[in-house]
Order: C-alpha cells, then sequence, then structure tokens
C-alpha cells in the first residue's frame, strides 16, 4: 500500500482497498448512514497536525450543524486513503494535492471538495521541513548524494519536493537513496542514525528539533509560495449521487478551517486528542495556514515537478479535479 502511488492503477486501487483501514472503522461498510436527520459518513486522515480542523470542527459542533457526524479512520499517507474513498471504504479522505493528481492522471475518479492545508510561506518556519541529525556533516540538500534520506511516501509530493531541493542546491536527486518511513518513525530512525535525513511534518518536526535536529531545508516553501499541500476529497460517483452532503462537508471543514486558523491555542489542544505528542514539544510545533481557498498557481507548480519526476500516466486535468 505505501508503494501505491509508484505504479498506481485504477485496477490496483480496488484491489489495494482491504489494506487501507484500521481499527477505529466501523459501521455500514462504505455507506453513509442517516439516523434523525444526521448524515455518518467516514472521512480518512493522517494523523498528524494538518488534520486538526476536522477535530476541532467536530467538537465544536460545526459538522453536527450542517446534519454531520464524522466517523474517523486514520492511515499513514495520501497513498492509502485514495483507494479507500474510490471504493467506497470512506465518503471523504484527506490526501497531498500531489497524490490526487496522481490518482486522476491513472484514470481513478477522485473530485477534491474543499481547502485542506497550505504551507506558511516563511522559510525556516513551515510546518514541513528537511532535517539532519545534531552534529551531522549535511549543511545542505546538495550534499544529500548517496545519503539516505526518509520520507513518507515514495513518489509523492514530499518526494518531488526534496528532489527539487536536492537539485536547485546544486546536487543530483537520482542519487538520493529515498526510503520510506511513517512521521512518527522518523525523529527515531534519524537519532539512531538508520537515516541521513528527514522530510518531517509537524509534530514529527517539533520532536526532531527536541532532539537537537537541524533544519537545512523547507521543501514545500521551495516549490512555490504560499504552497496549497492537501485537501479534503471525494469520488466522482459520490459527489454525482450525494451532492447534499458532499455541499454539508465543503460547508463545514470551510468553517472549521476558518476557526483553526484563528484559534492556535485550541489547535494544540486538539492536537493531544489524536497524537502521543508530549506537552513540552506540543509547545514548539509549528502550525500551517488553512486558508478558505486553495493557491491554483502553486498546485501548477506542484503539477510541473510531478510531470519532470515521471509521476504522471498522463496529464492532470486540475479544472476536473479542483473544486
Amino acid at each position: 500500500m505505501r508503494r501505491l502511488l509508484s505504479g498506481l492503477t485504477a485496477g490496483a486501487i480496488l484491489l489495494a482497498t482491504a489494506a487501507c483501514g484500521s481499527s477505529d472503522d466501523s459501521g455500514t461498510s462504505g455507506k453513509a448512514a442517516s439516523s434523525g436527520g444526521i448524515t455518518t459518513v467516514k472521512l480518512g486522515l493522517i494523523p498528524i497536525v494538518d488534520v486538526a480542523p476536522v477535530y476541532l470542527g467536530q467538537k465544536k459542533g460545526f459538522y453536527e450543524k450542517h446534519g454531520l457526524k464524522l466517523t474517523l479512520t486514520t492511515a499513514q499517507g495520501g497513498a492509502a486513503i485514495v483507494p479507500g474513498v474510490v471504493s467506497g471504504q470512506f465518503q471523504f479522505g484527506f490526501s497531498n494535492v500531489t497524490s490526487l493528481m496522481v490518482a486522476q492522471s491513472n484514470n481513478v475518479p477522485v473530485k477534491a471538495v474543499v481547502n485542506g492545508i497550505a504551507s506558511t510561506g516563511v522559510r525556516g518556519k513551515d510546518f514541513n521541513a528537511l532535517m539532519v541529525k545534531k552534529g551531522s556533516a549535511l549543511k545542505s540538500p546538495g550534499e544529500l548524494e548517496g545519503k539516505k534520506v526518509a520520507i513518507n511516501t515514495l513518489k509523492n509530493i514530499n518526494e518531488t519536493a526534496v528532489r527539487a531541493a536536492v537539485r536547485t542546491a546544486g546536487g543530483d536527486p537520482d542519487k538520493v537513496r529515498f526510503v520510506e518511513l511513517a512521521f512518527d518513525q522518523m525523529p527515531a530512525a534519524l537519532d539512531q542514525g538508520q537515516v541521513d535525513a528527514v522530510s518531517v511534518v509537524e509534530p514529527a518536526r517539533a520532536t526532531v528539533r527536541s532532539q537537537g535536529g537541524v533544519e537545512i531545508a523547507s521543501p514545500l516553501i521551495d516549490v512555490a509560495p504560499d504552497l496549497t499541500v492537501a485537501m479534503y476529497f471525494t469520488s466522482r460517483q459520490y459527489e454525482q449521487q450525494h451532492p447534499d452532503v458532499v455541499k454539508k462537508f465543503r460547508e463545514a471543514t470551510a468553517e472549521s478551517l476558518a476557526y483553526a486558523d484563528s484559534h492556535p491555542d485550541e489547535v494544540r489542544a486538539i492536537v493531544t486528542s489524536y497524537t502521543k505528542i508530549p506537552a513540552a514539544v506540543l509547545e514548539q510545533v509549528t502550525l500551517p495556514k488553512w486558508p478558505a481557498e486553495a493557491n491554483r498557481a502553486s498546485i501548477e507548480a506542484l503539477r510541473k515537478l510531478g510531470q519532470d519526476d515521471g509521476l504522471f500516466k498522463t496529464e492532470p486535468d486540475l479544472d476536473k479535479l479542483l473544486p
């Protein structure tokens, strides 16, 4: 499943779906359930700071106000969530934009519904960072040739961003040894010398910093200013069959994004409900931006990187993919 996007096909997606769930997946398999005017829908997420607005919006009653109840299921990355949504295991999912473009380029019927997350646009103060161990001799992405770099999913947004950073710094990205590792496993792997560098997001970034780790690049910011990194999405079939539910989800999530963007203290508090990050580390977490609208120009930049790195079978059609 972790390597799904390196050879994604519609058939592979459907076959791989069974491996995408987790123990908190419950209720009717693949079907939204309605009761007393409230529709229960399943949402596939990655357990990182990015999705805090959903947990916060659920706590604040924004989804209930719009007639929805969320059942949340976690996965390692967008590559695992996409097949779950397409097969109907989840009605909605959270995925980085590159995963969605790869899926669409393979004729997988996905449709972005509402914005998810954006970089801060401030180099050295983003929620994502390329980091090395305390005392490492590595000072630049250009020095990563022959080195082992951990990313959460191969052939995806973090790999293309790191490759771009290496290329910009004068190195050859084809000589970097990329290895796949879950974000929450990266701090220990770096500290123990199992990898030479990690491309992490919060809260793993804060954990690495607490270990004395050093940031050598802000890959997502290098891609484009104010990069739209991820979005919430559904399948085209579900959008066509349940436009009312999709509209409710879009409105409730947009309200949750706006609230999270203006209440950082509440965001930090809610993160403790679905991650094991210590309070002391949580204080050091750099929060992303949660704008209401996606940045089309930045997604175009991601599409170009994906094309340059050979991720797409056919060129993604952003007019069909984006809301």
